[in-house]
């Protein structure tokens, strides 16, 4: 065991009790007994109780010329229903690195939306004897950033439709008046934001009543087109009524009635921004260039056009900051943002592994989690978050389970909630064999940045040695740097001890740099067609709508951005039911969308719902109080 003073030993029971148990069993440390570890001082932090703290961003620029720790990525193979248990390997590889192996490390992950916590799938915490706690305050309200980030959307979501409102009503000079209402003085002037806007017009003049009446229409009267609104509300509940509603139904409000609805707070752009900013003054930029739809003439509107970028940065100034949690074997953990994965990019923080990276210092580690499979998750961190941030892998892990290899194999489908089919709790090396390929296409795309892959099985209590075997040379063969057993989820760190040790010889023997999958300076048709052929395609096929869109956006300028592809997660396809690594399918790209503030440029393959909703028996059903205790019960 390490001679840390914050690593503890685990005492692991059999089998393996439920998530919220073993949370419970084991007493955290105080959080500033973690930061020690790290050499934070109590002026690099703020505290938020006992357990968690935000740590704060002066602390990149404190450690600017000291040198970066190994940097890892973990991804996936296409994943079941259930997930294949990559936030738990995350957790037990860093458990294993810093517990076991005596290495400075930081686990990276994203937090968690509520909705997911109360619907199906439940917390993200980790699982068994690798986890993050205390769970119950990981998988709930954090320290805010969610309610920030839903406070600033639905701020800027009122600006829109309230300007459109006043615009309907006066005239190009009385908004000109209002807009620049005299001071004490009795002179108008403009606010410091609406330089913004009057140097993206070309208006050079610093007094409203310099402009000409041609110039006052143009800075005034936004004319946002309310069909081109792309921007909707949020709220961190699945709640799938919300998905469609028609606005602007009270009588006050003049007949101002338009369709719109809610996403969950995760998918807005606030949280994309959020996750790939590299510091406060970039979140403001970021912020203010988030376009919320087009002004009937064609040109886009932006968040700084209506006026409310300050303001959107105001409420965001707390959330930028990573928060400090631990592992159940006092090993650190930042948690920061939490975007869709199938949708946005599915990463956590770039803040948070900046810092993270500087902390553990040279020959120590920084684990990061990519949401869904490689496909997506790994995809999206090597073309999008690592092109923002600058920085560079090592090495890139793939975790991978019996259970899905043989549902890529051709086994029955699984489905959450309920048994799993007798194929998936028997032997059955054919099998697996056969679902290999998934794993191997991982591989090859992963390999083709430059980086070393290694493979780590999740091992299950029904999965058997030949079986384990079977995938092991499966994924050598296919190039694997190595391939290897796991039982962090009944073991803890100990169980992850061999993936450690395997996983810091591939940090030590990468020999190349980055290599992207494609340039920023091809078409953005060009760089789909690139990601498509990854995920097997021979072709692409854009819709009228998503043709449309892209000749727009390359229009306004916006072609140089990466991509960021809204697929399925459950297939490298757009049909979820195509297991296996399909190939030769043309994908079809339904619709084409910008998150300008972000950075990025979404294509839809398919539909893909921006609002979950609740099944028959969610999992609320299972979670309580106790009030002799005032502990949390019935958390997964």
């Amino acid at each position: 065991m390490s001679s840390s003073k914050a690593a503890r030993q685990l005492q692991v029971a059999s089998p393996v009790p439920a998530d919220i148990d073993i949370a419970h069993s084991v007493e955290p440390l105080h959080i500033s007994e973690i930061a020690k570890e790290l050499n934070l001082s109590p002026d690099h932090y703020d505290l938020y109780g006992k357990y968690k703290a935000k740590v704060l961003l002066s602390v990149i620029d404190e450690l600017e010329g000291s040198t970066d720790g190994y940097y890892v990525v973990v991804g996936g193979i296409t994943p079941t229903p259930l997930g294949e248990g990559k936030s738990t390997t995350t957790v037990g590889l860093c458990q294993a690195l810093g517990a076991f192996l005596d290495k400075k490390v930081v686990t990276c992950l994203r937090q968690p939306s509520q909705g997911p916590t109360f619907g199906i799938k439940g917390g993200a915490a980790g699982g068994g004897y690798s986890q993050v706690i205390p769970m119950d305050e990981f998988n709930l309200h954090l320290t805010g950033d969610i309610h920030a980030i839903t406070a600033a959307n639905n701020l800027l979501a009122a600006a829109i439709d309230t300007r459109i409102f006043h615009e309907s009503t006066q005239s190009d000079k009385a908004l000109l008046n209002r807009l620049c209402p005299p001071n004490k003085e009795g002179k108008r002037c403009f606010g410091d934001i609406m330089f913004r806007r009057l140097k993206k017009l070309g208006i050079s003049k610093t007094r409203p009543e310099d402009l000409t009446p041609q110039e006052v229409k143009k800075f005034a009267r936004l004319d946002i087109d309310p069909d081109s609104i792309t921007w909707r509300r949020v709220m961190d509940v699945n709640d799938r009524f919300l998905r469609k509603i028609t606005i602007g139904q009270g009588s006050e409000e003049k007949g101002m009635v338009r369709e719109t609805g809610f996403d969950i707070s995760v998918a807005s752009e606030i949280m994309a921004v959020l996750a790939l900013t590299t510091s406060l003054a970039d979140m403001r930029e970021r912020l203010g260039k988030m376009v919320i739809g087009n002004s009937k003439a064609g040109d886009p509107i932006t968040a700084d056009d209506l006026g409310v970028g300050g303001a959107l940065t105001v409420l965001m100034k707390d959330a930028i900051n990573p928060t400090l949690m631990q592992t159940l074997e006092g090993t650190p953990v930042l948690v920061h943002a939490g975007p869709f994965a199938n949708i946005a990019h599915g990463n956590s923080s770039i803040v948070a592994d900046k810092i993270a990276l500087k902390l553990v210092g040279p020959g120590g580690f920084v684990v990061t989690e990519a949401g869904f499979g490689a496909d997506i998750g790994t995809e999206k961190f090597m073309n999008i978050k690592c092109r923002y941030s600058g920085l560079t892998p090592q090495c890139a892990v793939i975790v991978a389970t019996i259970r899905a290899l043989k549902m890529h194999g051709g086994g029955p489908e699984v489905v959450a909630g309920k048994s799993l089919d007798r194929a998936y709790l028997t032997e059955n090396v054919a099998l697996v064999e056969a679902g290999c390929v998934n794993l191997a296409r991982h591989i090859l795309n992963t390999k083709a940045y430059s980086v070393n892959v290694v493979v780590a099985v999740n091992k299950f209590s029904t999965d058997t040695e030949a079986e384990l075997n079977a995938v092991r040379n499966a994924a050598l063969a296919a190039g694997a740097y190595d391939a290897v057993i796991c039982t962090h989820h009944a073991h803890g760190g100990k169980g992850a001890v061999d993936l450690g040790i395997s996983v810091q010889r591939a940090c030590e023997n990468v020999t190349q740099p980055l290599r992207f999958l494609y340039p920023l300076d091809i078409g953005i048709k060009e760089k789909i067609e690139a990601i498509a052929k990854s995920y097997g395609a021979s072709g692409v096929e854009f819709s009228e709508q998503a043709e449309k869109q892209i000749e727009m956006y390359s229009r306004q300028g916006f072609s140089g951005l990466p991509i960021c592809m809204a697929k399925t997660q459950y297939s490298f396809s757009h049909n979820a039911s195509e297991k296996g690594a399909p190939s030769g399918f043309i994908l079809p790209i339904r619709d084409v969308r910008a998150s300008i503030g972000a950075g990025f440029i979404y294509p839809l393959v398919g539909t893909m719902s921006t609002m979950p909703g609740l099944p028959t028996r969610p999992c609320f059903y299972d979670i309580d109080l106790d009030t002799a205790t005032g502990k949390v019960i019935g958390l997964s």
